[in-house]
C-alpha cells in the first residue's frame, strides 16, 4: 500500500489533500477524527521507502515525542550504563553550615522508605560529624536558574507536570496532600508534611472524586478545593517552586530525626542563568569557592539507563529536562541553550533538515516546540544505525503492554508489536516509533495530529490508521 497526500486537493473533513491514491480505510480512520484537526502522517518501510505521507512537511506541536530527541541524545553522549556517581548529590560541612547540592541526578529520594539514592544517607553522614549546625544550604547551582521552560503554560506550574526543574532534585519536585473524607456534608481533613499551608476549601460528598489544588507562583498557601467521596483517602501531588530549597528543607528534618541540631535558616544557592538561544545569553560557571570541607559522602544513583527507560515509557517531564541539561553539560555550561545545541548537532548528524524542526525544552510541555512527521521518521530510522540504537528503542512504551501505550492496540495485531512515543498536549495528540506490519517487515512511523476543536483526542483515529496501515502491508 502507497499514500502520498500533498497539498493540492482537499478529500477528507480534516483537510486531507492527495497527490495519489489513498487507501480507503486509512482514509476513514483519519477523518473520523472530525473537522478541523491537522494530521500528519509519514510512515515508512524496512528499506526507508515512503509508503503513507499525509502532510509529510507540515511542522506539528509534537507534544512528549520531544522526549523522543532528548533522550536519544543522552544515549549518545552520557554513559548510560555505568552507576550515576557524576550526578549523585553531595553533602559537605561549611564551617557549621551544611550544604546539599545537587548534580542533576532526577531520583534523590526523601521518602521514609526509600532503599536507592536515599537522602538520608547523607544526612547520616552529616550526624556521624557533627550534632550541632547552623544554616542548611540547597545547592542547584550545577546547572543555571531555568526552572521552567519557555513556551509551558503558567497552570502547569502548581501540578507534578509542570514542577521546576533543579540540578538538586527531591521526590520528583513535588510534595504530597493527603485528602481523608469526612462525614458527608463536611470538610475533609487534608495533612501535608509542613512544607505548605493548606486552604481547605473541598467537600465530602459524591461518588467520585473531584479534586483540585492550586498555588500562585511563589505561594507557599495551597488552595484544596472539589469533593471527596466518603471512603478512600485522595493523594495530591502539587508542584514545587524552589526544588533546592525543598531537598534542605528535608534534610534539616532528617538531620533533626537523627538528632542535630539546626540552628539556622533553610537557604538556597542558585547560578543565575538565561533562557535566550544565544550563545553570549548562556548561564556561566558557577564561581570558585574558597577552599572549604571536603565532600562528607556523595550517592551513586543506579545507572542512567534506568532513568532513560523510566523517562520514556512514563513520559516523565522533570526527568526528560534533566537530561537536556545533562546533556548541555557535556561541552558546556548545562544551560537549556547548550542542551538544544547538543540536540541540533545529533539531528544533524541524522540529516534531518534544521527548517523542518524546533525545541524550547526537553520533555514537550512546551507549545513552542515543532517537528515534521518525515523529518521524525528520518531521525527514528537514524538511531537505529546508532550503537546505542537497540537500547533507546527498548525504553519505548509497547502498545498493549506497557508505559503509556498499556491500554492501546490491547488485543488487535499490534498488541505487543507496536514500540513508540505517545505525546499529548492542550490539542496535540503524537505517536511515533516502530510496529511490525502483517508481514512481518517493521515499519517506521510518525503520527503527528494538531488543532482538536474542544481538546478532543485523536488518538482513537491515529490507532485505526495504523493498524490499516499494518494490515496491508
Amino acid at each position: 500500500m502507497r499514500i502520498l497526500l500533498a497539498p493540492a486537493v482537499a478529500v477528507v473533513a480534516i483537510v486531507l489533500t492527495a497527490a495519489g491514491p489513498a487507501d480507503p480505510a486509512v482514509e476513514a480512520a483519519l477523518a473520523s477524527a472530525g473537522p478541523g484537526t491537522r494530521i500528519g502522517l509519514v510512515v515508512a518501510d524496512d528499506q526507508g521507502d515512503e509508503i503513507v505521507a499525509i502532510r509529510p512537511d507540515d511542522r506539528f506541536v509534537p507534544a512528549s515525542n520531544t522526549k523522543m530527541f532528548t533522550t536519544a541524545a543522552a544515549f549518545a553522549s552520557l554513559d548510560t550504563a555505568a552507576p550515576d556517581g557524576g550526578g549523585g548529590a553531595t553533602v559537605r560541612l561549611e564551617g557549621r553550615d551544611v550544604v546539599l547540592a545537587g548534580h542533576g541526578d532526577a531520583r534523590l529520594s526523601s521518602a521514609a522508605d526509600c532503599a536507592t539514592d536515599c537522602l538520608s544517607d547523607l544526612a547520616r553522614a552529616v550526624a556521624a560529624r557533627t550534632r550541632i549546625v547552623h544554616d542548611v544550604v540547597g545547592d542547584d547551582s550545577a546547572f543555571p536558574d531555568e526552572r521552567w521552560p519557555a513556551g509551558m503554560s503558567w497552570n502547569n506550574m502548581a501540578g507534578r507536570y509542570g514542577t521546576a526543574i533543579s540540578a538538586l532534585t527531591i521526590d520528583d519536585n513535588v510534595a504530597t496532600v493527603t485528602v481523608a473524607p469526612g462525614a458527608a456534608g463536611a470538610a475533609p481533613t487534608i495533612a501535608g508534611d509542613g512544607y505548605y499551608r493548606i486552604d481547605n476549601r473541598a467537600t465530602t460528598g459524591g461518588t467520585k472524586a473531584a479534586m483540585s489544588v492550586t498555588r500562585e507562583p511563589g505561594s507557599d498557601l495551597l488552595r484544596v478545593s472539589g469533593t471527596i467521596p466518603p471512603g478512600k483517602p485522595v493523594t495530591l501531588l502539587p508542584g514545587v517552586d524552589d526544588p533546592a530549597h525543598r531537598a534542605a528543607w528535608r534534610l534539616a528534618a532528617q538531620l533533626r530525626t537523627l538528632g542535630v541540631r539546626v540552628t539556622g535558616r533553610i537557604l538556597v544557592r542558585h547560578r543565575p542563568g538565561s533562557p535566550s538561544d544565544d550563545p553570549a545569553q548562556r548561564g556561566t560557571a558557577p564561581a570558585p569557592r574558597p577552599p572549604g570541607q571536603p565532600v562528607l559522602a556523595r550517592l551513586a544513583p543506579p545507572p542512567l539507563a534506568d532513568d532513560l527507560h523510566h523517562t520514556n515509557k512514563i513520559s516523565q517531564n522533570l526527568h526528560a529536562e534533566l537530561f537536556l541539561r545533562r546533556v548541555g553539560a557535556v561541552a558546556g555550561s548545562g544551560s537549556v541553550a547548550d542542551g538544544q545545541m547538543a540536540v541540533r548537532a545529533m539531528l544533524d548528524r541524522a540529516g534531518v533538515d534544521r527548517w523542518s524542526y524546533d525545541f524550547a525544552d526537553g520533555s514537550g510541555m512546551s507549545s513552542y516546540n515543532r517537528i515534521t512527521p518525515r523529518a521524525a521518521v528520518r531521525f527514528l530510522r537514524w538511531t537505529q544505525t546508532q550503537p546505542w540504537g537497540a537500547a533507546w528503542r527498548a525504553t519505548l512504551p509497547v502498545g498493549g503492554v506497557d508505559g503509556t501505550l498499556a491500554g492501546r492496540f490491547r488485543g488487535t495485531a499490534l498488541d505487543g508489536k507496536l514500540f513508540a512515543k505517545t505525546g499529548t498536549l492542550n490539542a496535540s495528540n503524537a505517536v511515533s516509533g516502530f510496529m511490525i506490519a502483517a508481514s512481518g517487515r517493521t515499519l517506521t512511523f510518525s503520527a503527528l495530529a494538531n488543532d482538536m476543536p474542544g481538546d478532543t483526542s485523536a488518538t482513537a483515529a491515529v490507532d485505526k490508521a495504523l493498524l490499516a496501515i499494518a494490515a496491508a502491508n
